[in-house]
């Protein structure tokens, strides 16, 4: 098997400097050492011009990995991504619309602790994440601490251990076929979306001053399974004047296991009566990256809705299991 490691930065490559810590370090070298073992791979080696942080991580870097994996689609048999965990979700999820159908395996990576430091988790999960990339039916994937998560269900949810990853919502890292879109495919470009997190005591003023001057989207963090403060004076009328301006607003969920529901509750039901949309099940990397995704392709914002609730790359529940009865 001939796998290709994509490095882009991140915490798994750091080195100590009087700054703190900042990619530097030789993890091509540190591979090679650590795969010694392993006579059946034979492994090639990119990286970033400019290795990044990923929290300065933009779309347009998800773009220059899609763009690294398809040019080197043919060359090798699968891929491993090294990317800092701080936005690693988002980007496994930016592959995994945009490379929907690329029909080799891609996984991705990192580290809490660096290489070549006492008690880094870099070695297991470079190790994992090769033993996963070896199963050709592996889609776009997350690979960390033993854990195997589909690239559109991870989200980061420890900075402290070695567990950084979880999925609220488990679903199979397989590979899926690329949607029909009815456009060519167009890159990522960045988009003016304003995430709102919904707190006791908002008001509808402050709500207005936080998407004036109307963004490209709204996502709008809510409570539970999909209810804001409708019963704000005025509220819902921030909702309503986006939505007639031709900016959606998205509704998720501030609870990490959640599955909107517009109708189930009176305060979920004003929301969706003034425009907006639920998110269903998606994880808030999931949703963001597929907001900037569709954005990016320039479909017709009537369109916008039917693509939202269509399953790109596994980040929806398509069946959805039962929901228990909630208390608010």
């Amino acid at each position: 098997m001939n796998v290709l490691f994509l490095y882009t930065g991140g915490t798994i490559g750091m080195v100590g400097t009087p700054r703190g810590l900042e990619p530097g370090g030789d993890v091509e070298a540190e591979i090679a050492s650590l795969l010694r073992d392993r006579p059946d791979l034979t492994t090639g080696f990119a990286r970033f011009e400019h290795l990044i942080d990923s929290s300065d991580a933009t779309p347009e870097d998800w773009q220059r990995i899609v763009d690294r994996l398809r040019a080197h689609r043919d060359e090798h048999d699968a891929f491993v991504v090294l990317h800092g965990t701080d936005t690693l979700a988002h980007s496994a999820a930016a592959a995994s619309y945009a490379l929907a159908g690329f029909g080799k395996p891609v996984v991705f990576t990192g580290a809490q602790v660096p290489f070549g430091m006492p008690g880094s988790d870099a070695p297991d999960n470079v190790r994992g994440a090769v033993e996963a990339v070896a199963d050709a039916a592996i889609g776009r994937a997350v690979f960390f601490d033993g854990e195997l998560i589909a690239g559109t269900r991870a989200t980061k949810s420890s900075a402290l251990d070695r567990h950084g990853f979880t999925s609220p919502h488990p679903a199979p890292a397989a590979e899926r076929p690329a949607p029909d879109l009815g456009v060519p495919l167009a890159p990522y470009r960045r988009h003016d979306i304003a995430v709102v997190t919904a707190v006791p005591g908002m008001t509808a003023e402050r709500f207005r001053h936080l998407t004036s001057p109307a963004p490209d989207a709204v996502l709008l963090r809510g409570y539970g399974l999909g209810v804001g403060p409708s019963g704000e004076p005025g509220f819902t009328r921030v909702i309503e004047d986006l939505n007639s301006g031709g900016t959606p607003v998205v509704v998720l969920s501030q609870s990490q296991r959640s599955r909107i529901d517009l109708e189930r509750y009176a305060a979920g039901r004003a929301l969706l009566d003034a425009g907006a949309i639920g998110a269903a099940d998606m994880t808030f990397e999931a949703a963001y990256t597929k907001l900037c995704f569709l954005l990016s392709q320039d479909l017709p914002a009537a369109d916008l809705p039917t693509w939202l609730h269509t399953d790109l790359a596994g980040e929806l529940t398509l069946q959805a299991e039962p929901v228990a009865t909630a208390l608010g």
